[in-house]
C-alpha cells in the first residue's frame, strides 16, 4: 500500500469542477501508487472516506459483509466452536481421579472456592477428594507460587457441579477451551478477512490434540491462552478503531480547510485519538493472563509494543508528517496508560481474597519483620510484595529433574510431549477383553498441524519481511510473545503444555499459508479451484489424524499395540 507522503500536493484546477463527470478511477496495482484515486485527486486525500479506505480497507466490520454473509460471521465460529464443545465435553469425567497438576489446581480451587485463599491438605487427599470428600481441607495456609485467576476459574465450574466429580473440576477448563475455539476463528476471520479461512482457523483448533487434552484437564496454561486471544483480539479491534478515529479526525480538519488538506501544524503530529476502549479491555484481559500465570508478562510486554507500532504506522500512512515523534506522544504514551496501570490494578484485585483473609500464606509477614526503610507502605502490600520476591525465587531456582520435561527447542516439532495420564486395565474389566490394554493421555498436538505451523513461521517471517504484510507481523510478535522467552532460562524445568499460551498463533500461521494456497478473489477461476481443493485436502487430512490420536488425548481404553501404534516417535513414550 502506497504512502500518502508521496502523493504531489498540485492543486486541481478550478476551471474544471463539475464541467463533467469524473473519470472512474483506474483500478488499484497493488503495491503501485498511480492506480489508487486518491492520488489522480489529491484535493480528495484527506477526506474521512479517503483515509478510512487506506487506512482500514472497504471492509471495515462484520456489518460491511453483503447481507446473505453476515450471519455466517457469527454462524461460523458458533460451528467450529460447538464441534469444539462436543469433543471437550463428552466423557469429560473420564478419567475419575486428579491428573498430572490437577492435583494442585483443583484443589487449590476449592480452597478459593470455600476460603478466599489457598489452604493446605493433609497425606493422601486426593483419594478423599476424589472420593467426594473434600471436607479433609486443613486450617493451615498453604505456599503457592502461581496467583488465582485460574484457579478460581476452575472453582467456578465446581461452583456449578459440585466439588465432588470430575466435570465439576473440569468445566471450567472445557469451557474456556470452547469459548476459545469461538474467539480464533471471529479474530481470523478479521485478521484475513475471510469467512472460509475463519473457518478454517476454528476447525483446526477444535481438533489438534494438545488444545483438547489442555481444554479437558484442569491445568492453569488453558486459561492463561483465553485471556491472551481475548487480548490480541481486543487490539485487533482497537487496531481498527483506532484509525476510524485518526481518519475521522484529519478529515474533519481537512474539510474545514480552504483547499481540503490539514495545515502543517495538524500534519505535524496528528490529532489526538481520546480513550480507546478496545485498548483498555485488552488492559483488562492482560492484567487477567498474568493474574493465571506471571508468563503473561511476556505477552504485556509484546502486546503493548505492537499496538503502538501499529499506531506509528497509522499515522504514517494517513500523512502526518512527524509519525514517530506524534505517534510515540500521542499513541505510545497513552497505550502504556491505558494497558500497563489497568493490567496492575486487575491483577492486584485477583488477589482481593488473600487480602481479605487474615492467615493466608504471608498474609501477616510485614507485621512480623518492620522495616524502617519500606514501613510507610501498608502491611498487606509489603506483605504481598515479599510473598512475590519468594514466588519468583522459587521459579528462577526450579531446576529438578522431571521424566517429561522438554526444552523449548523441541515444542514445535513434538519432541517431548507430556504424559498426563496412564493405566493398564486388566484383562475384563469395562472395555478391555484383550490380554493387554492401555488407558492414556498424552498432551501431543495433531502433527499434521504442529509440524505445518512450524515450517509457515518461515514463511511468514518473509512475508513480514519482505512484503511488510502486518498480519505476518502480528502472528509472529505474538508466538515470539509465548515462545521466545523461554529460551532465556535453558536451565529451568520446563514441559511441552506451556505451548499452549500461543498455540492459537501457530494456527494463525497455518492458516496465514493456506490463504496463501487458496489464493485472491481476482485469480483465475482454476487457480481458485485448484487452492481450494489443496486446503480441502489439508483440513481433511487433519481431521483423520485428529481421528486416529483421539483415543490417547481423552483416555480410551485400547489394547497396548494399538497405544504402540499412536506412539509415532520413541521420545513420546
Amino acid at each position: 500500500m502506497g504512502f500518502v507522503t508521496q502523493t504531489p500536493t498540485r492543486t486541481v484546477d478550478p476551471g474544471s469542477a463539475g464541467s463533467a463527470p469524473p473519470a472512474p478511477p483506474a483500478p488499484s496495482t497493488g503495491r503501485n501508487l498511480e492506480g489508487h484515486r486518491w492520488l489522480s485527486r489529491p484535493a480528495e486525500a484527506f477526506t474521512v472516506d479517503a483515509l478510512q479506505e487506506r487506512l482500514i480497507g472497504s471492509l471495515r466490520s462484520w456489518r460491511d459483509y453483503p447481507p446473505s454473509l453476515r450471519l455466517w460471521f457469527w454462524l461460523v465460529p458458533s460451528i467450529s466452536a460447538a464441534l469444539g464443545g462436543i469433543l471437550r465435553f463428552v466423557r469429560l469425567d473420564s478419567p475419575r481421579s486428579l491428573v498430572f497438576d490437577e492435583t494442585y489446581y483443583v484443589k487449590d480451587g476449592y480452597s478459593l472456592l470455600v476460603s478466599g485463599y489457598e489452604r493446605a491438605w493433609p497425606d493422601k487427599a486426593n483419594d478423599s477428594f476424589v472420593a467426594g470428600n473434600p471436607q479433609v481441607l486443613l486450617d493451615t495456609p498453604e505456599y503457592v507460587v502461581h496467583p488465582p485467576v485460574g484457579k478460581w476459574m476452575i472453582a467456578a465450574g465446581m461452583w456449578l457441579f459440585g466439588p465432588d466429580n470430575p466435570f465439576g473440576w473440569r468445566f471450567g477448563a472445557a469451557l474456556t477451551g470452547t469459548l476459545s475455539i469461538f474467539l480464533l476463528a471471529l479474530i481470523a476471520q478479521k485478521l484475513f478477512r475471510s469467512l472460509t479461512l475463519g473457518a478454517v482457523a476454528g476447525v483446526l483448533l477444535a481438533v489438534d490434540g494438545h488444545h483438547l487434552v489442555m481444554s479437558r484437564t484442569s491445568l492453569l496454561d488453558i486459561f492463561l491462552m483465553f485471556w491472551v486471544l481475548a487480548a490480541f483480539g481486543a487490539l485487533l479491534m482497537d487496531r481498527d478503531d483506532g484509525r476510524r478515529r485518526l481518519a475521522v479526525r484529519l478529515g474533519r480538519q481537512a474539510g474545514a480547510a480552504p483547499d481540503g488538506r490539514p495545515d502543517l501544524l495538524q500534519l505535524a503530529s496528528g490529532p489526538w485519538l481520546g480513550i480507546r476502549w478496545w485498548r483498555l479491555a485488552a488492559g483488562v484481559c492482560l492484567g487477567l493472563a498474568v493474574g493465571t500465570k506471571w508468563s503473561g508478562l511476556f505477552f504485556l510486554a509484546g502486546f503493548g509494543l505492537l499496538t503502538v507500532f501499529w499506531d506509528l504506522s497509522a499515522r504514517r500512512i494517513a500523512g502526518i508528517h512527524g509519525w514517530i515523534s506524534g505517534g510515540i506522544l500521542k499513541d505510545g504514551i497513552p497505550a502504556f496508560l491505558g494497558i500497563v496501570p489497568v493490567a496492575a490494578l486487575v491483577y492486584t484485585a485477583t488477589w482481593t481474597g488473600w487480602f481479605l483473609s487474615k492467615d493466608a500464606y504471608f498474609r501477616n509477614w510485614a507485621a512480623a519483620v518492620p522495616s524502617a526503610e519500606w514501613g510507610w507502605l501498608p502491611n498487606a502490600v509489603r506483605s504481598l510484595a515479599h510473598y512475590h520476591l519468594e514466588a519468583y525465587r522459587f521459579h528462577q531456582g526450579l531446576s529438578s529433574e522431571h521424566p517429561y520435561e522438554a526444552s523449548a527447542w523441541s515444542w514445535l516439532v513434538l519432541g517431548r510431549p507430556t504424559s498426563f495420564f496412564y493405566e493398564s486395565p486388566k484383562p475384563g474389566s469395562p472395555g478391555c477383553d484383550t490380554a493387554s490394554c492401555t488407558t492414556a493421555i498424552l498432551s501431543v498436538g495433531n502433527p499434521v498441524i504442529w509440524w505445518g505451523a512450524a515450517v509457515c513461521l518461515g514463511v511468514l517471517l518473509f512475508w513480514w519481511a519482505g512484503r511488510r504484510d502486518w498480519r505476518a507481523g502480528a502472528v509472529l510478535a505474538a508466538v515470539g510473545a509465548g515462545y521466545l522467552p523461554w529460551f532465556l532460562y535453558p536451565e529451568r524445568t520446563m514441559f511441552y503444555f506451556y505451548a499452549v499460551s500461543f498455540e492459537p498463533f501457530l494456527v494463525l500461521a497455518l492458516v496465514y499459508c493456506l490463504g496463501l494456497v487458496l489464493g485472491q478473489r481476482t485469480d483465475p477461476l482454476w487457480r481458485r479451484r485448484s487452492g481450494l481443493y489443496l486446503v480441502t485436502l489439508f483440513v481433511v487430512t487433519a481431521i483423520v489424524v485428529s481421528a486416529f490420536f483421539y483415543p490417547v488425548w481423552t483416555a480410551e481404553t485400547i489394547t497396548y499395540q494399538d497405544w504402540r501404534f499412536r506412539m509415532w516417535m520413541p521420545s513420546w513414550i
